[in-house]
This record gives structure tokens, sequence and C-alpha cells, in this order.
């Protein structure tokens, strides 16, 4: 049934690896945060302005995973980047976020956020199931979530050709509503630039800065997977290649449509409305086009959401089989399905996790853990990409070294910092997230030296 040394396969070209990557950027966060922003920030200009330094900042992390991915062609990620310049254990704390927080967290996001955009477009759903007395519609929302996240696992556990065959129409749809809503929301929606100009003057007080420190992780958050194509390395075909471009292309084109979109909330949406709004593209849609459109719009993304979803669950098992496959994690994770040719038991682990998660915590907390988590590995691979240049391991050597690396590192240092101060117990929490591995690093270290010393 399984076979625990069979290796993943070379198969998936340019496209296939430029859509995984731009579906695993445009998630649950361009459709969820842009409320919340504007509740942190009480300023569309300043909100705006940070979108595109988010892009650039993702720019800049993928020019440097692109040298990183040429270099080490493998599946992990920044799990092996970091292992393999720095030390296999701060590799494995890279590995155990990823498992806990990296992939699992945003499945649970995007889940959570699909459940959302459907009952905001089906609001009598409960009602017609008759659940009304047995669940509250929180409850009603995490489960309909947790159903998603089963069944596109079960897709995913099929094989990476069908579920990339998937994936492809996905982001297809994705990108079509994306460029759909911008393009008729700007041209023909109900709104105004007036918007734009916010009523409230911006004061770079501690305060403040504190919000747009905050204001960047999510942001960041809604640009993850920048660095996608790096975790599926080991099935890329010509990686040294495709890996970079498919990065460098897809930062590139969900910069320009996420600035368009926000633009386009900022110009249907009143800032005062706007404020800690989670369905905000539901409500832009409302608001420039009428409720029918509302009903249509929130289906639509709601489905979209299903094309990220979708991404994390390929992605994030093959990190977890590669820690599997170096003894840094249980033998049975890193056993490939010898029909489907996928590791199946990664993928388990990982639904379960992301179906914890759901029941644990409100939409925000998550945000918010999840963003402070996701930002502190790329800072040491990017740092590493530096250390690769100096060695005689680089592959391929990308402009914009050093400025590149230094801007993106410093900016990330300068948002954990500052979302610490504004968020400091969901940040505390991710911190310890990160440490609780050093244990378990040692205890499958230890496990694999006995391995070892057995005849």
């Amino acid at each position: 049934m399984h076979n625990l040394h069979k290796k993943l396969e070379r198969r998936l070209g340019l496209f296939p690896v430029t859509n995984i990557v731009i579906a695993n950027i445009i998630g649950a966060g361009i459709f969820t945060t842009t409320g919340y922003l504007m509740g942190f920030l009480h300023n569309p200009v300043i909100m705006l302005v940070l979108w595109g330094i988010g892009g650039l900042v993702a720019f800049c992390g993928a020019i440097s995973f692109g040298e990183l991915g040429a270099a080490f062609p493998e599946a992990g990620g920044e799990y092996v980047f970091i292992s393999k310049l720095y030390s296999p254990l701060l590799g494995f704390l890279s590995g155990w976020l990823s498992l806990i927080v990296g992939f699992s967290a945003p499945i649970a996001a995007s889940a959570i956020g699909f459940a959302k955009y459907f009952t905001w477009a089906f609001p009598q759903l409960q009602n017609w199931l008759m659940l009304n007395e047995t669940l509250s519609v929180d409850n009603f929302s995490r489960c309909i979530a947790i159903l998603i996240i089963v069944g596109f696992s079960f897709v995913h556990s099929r094989g990476i050709v069908q579920g990339a065959r998937v994936q492809n129409w996905l982001t297809l749809l994705k990108i079509l509503l994306v460029v759909g809503l911008i393009t008729a929301g700007l041209l023909v929606g109900e709104g105004s630039m007036q918007n734009v100009r916010s009523t409230l003057p911006f004061h770079f007080s501690f305060d403040n800065w504190k919000a747009i420190g905050l204001s960047l992780m999510f942001i960041m958050f809604a640009y993850s997977g920048w660095n996608s194509a790096t975790y599926i390395g080991s099935e890329i075909k010509d990686p040294r290649k495709v890996i970079p471009r498919s990065l460098l292309i897809s930062t590139v084109a969900v910069t320009v449509l996420y600035i368009l979109l926000n633009l386009f909330f900022v110009y249907a949406v009143p800032a005062s409305q706007m404020r800690n709004e989670p369905e905000i593209g539901g409500l832009a849609a409302g608001l420039a086009f009428g409720t029918t459109a509302e009903t249509i719009i929130s289906l639509l993304i709601s489905f979209a959401l299903f094309s990220s979803l979708s991404a994390f669950i390929i992605l994030g098992p093959r990190v977890y089989y590669k820690m599997a496959s170096d003894g840094l994690f249980f033998k049975s994770i890193a056993r490939i399905n010898k029909k489907h040719q996928v590791p199946v038991n990664a993928i388990l682990l990982q639904a379960a996790i992301a179906i914890v998660l759901v029941l644990s915590g409100t939409f925000e907390q998550i945000l918010t853990y999840m963003g402070f988590s996701l930002g502190i590995f790329p800072i040491i691979a990017v740092a590493g990409n530096i250390k690769l240049r100096r060695s005689k391991h680089s592959r391929l050597r990308l402009p914009g070294y050093p400025y590149a690396q230094v801007f993106f590192i410093v900016v990330n240092i300068s948002i954990l910092v500052l979302a610490y101060f504004e968020r400091p117990v969901e940040s505390s929490i991710a911190v310890l997230t990160a440490l609780s591995g050093i244990p378990v690093y040692y205890w499958f270290q230890r496990k694999k030296v006995k391995r070892a010393e057995v005849p």
C-alpha cells in the first residue's frame, strides 16, 4: 500500500507552479483584512500605501527565495534552506511552525472565510437546515469550515496531477473574479473617489506606528504564499528556472491586483462603514452593484477562497514529508501512497490541526497569531540568502542583491516589534509555539541516533 522510500516525482512546469503560487497568495487575506486595517488606521491613503509597501516586501522576498530555491530545489521551503544554511534545529523549528501555523492556520482562516461569505450570501441557510435550535451562528460557520477542510484534503490525497488540475481551474476562476470585480467596480459601480480622502488626519505617534506595524502584519499575511513554489521543489521540472520565474511573475501580478482591488473597496465603501468589517468584498459589491450582486459576488468570493485553501493543502504536507524523511518527525508522515504518489498521512495530519484551529479562537485572533508566526522564519531564510552568496553553492544570481534582502529583513523585523507591542498576547503565543519545537526536535534526534546504533 505505501512505500516509505519512494521519492516525489518532478511533474510540474511553469504554468501549474505559477498557478499554485498565485492561488496561495490570493486567499482569505485580501477579502477579509481590509476592514480590520481601516479599523486600525482610519485612513484610506495610508492603507493603500501600505498595500504597495507589502507588495514590494513580498517581491524582495521572492527574489531571495528564487535564489534559495535554485540552490536547493527540494520539497520543504524554509525548512530545507535554514537546515542547510544554519542548523538542523533552526530548520526544524521553521518546519514545526509550518506544521502548526504556517499552513494549518491559513487553511483554517480560508475555510472560515469561505463559511462567512457563504452564509453572507445565504443568510437563511442555517434556518433551511433547521439547525437554529442546535447551533449558534459561529458554530454553524465552523461546521461548514470543517467540511470544506475534510473535502479538499480528500481531493489532494488522490494525487498531485489531479490536485494541480483542480487548482488550475480554481485559480482561473479567482483571477477572473478579482479582475472582473476591479473593472466593473471602478468603471460602472456606484461609489466615489472622495472616499479616498480621509476626514481624519494621520499623526505618526507611537500608537499609530503600532497600528501601522499590525496593519503591515495583516497585509503580509495577505501576501503570504509569495514563497510557495519552494515548498514543492521536488515535484517541479527544471526547478532552477521555474522556481524563481514563478515567484517573481506571481508576486508582481498579485501586487497590482491587490492595490486595484483595495482601491475599489475604498471607492465603494466609506471609511466609517468599512472599519472592522470582515466580509469587505460582499459589502463593497452590495454598495457598488446592489443586493442581488452582493449575494452573487459573496458566493463567488466564497468559492474563490477554495483556491487558496486548496493550494495550502497541496504545499504544507511536503514540508512535513521532508522533515520525516530526515528522521525529524514521525516515520509514517514520510510515507508516499503507492497509487497516488502523495504523502497521504501528512495531508491527514495537517487537516486535523486545521480543524482544531477552526474550533479555537476568533477570526481576528487566528489572523494575528498566524501573521506574527509567519513573519519569523522568512527573515532568517532571506538572511541565509546573503550567506549563500558568500559560499560556493549559489546557482543563480538575481538582481537587487543585497538591497532587496536588507529591505526585506529590516521591514519585517520592524513589523514584528511593532505588532508585538500592539498585540502582545497573540504574539507571545506565536513565539512560544516556535520554542515548543525545541524539546520535540531533541526527542526525534535521540530516536534517530538510537535507530542508527541498532545493527
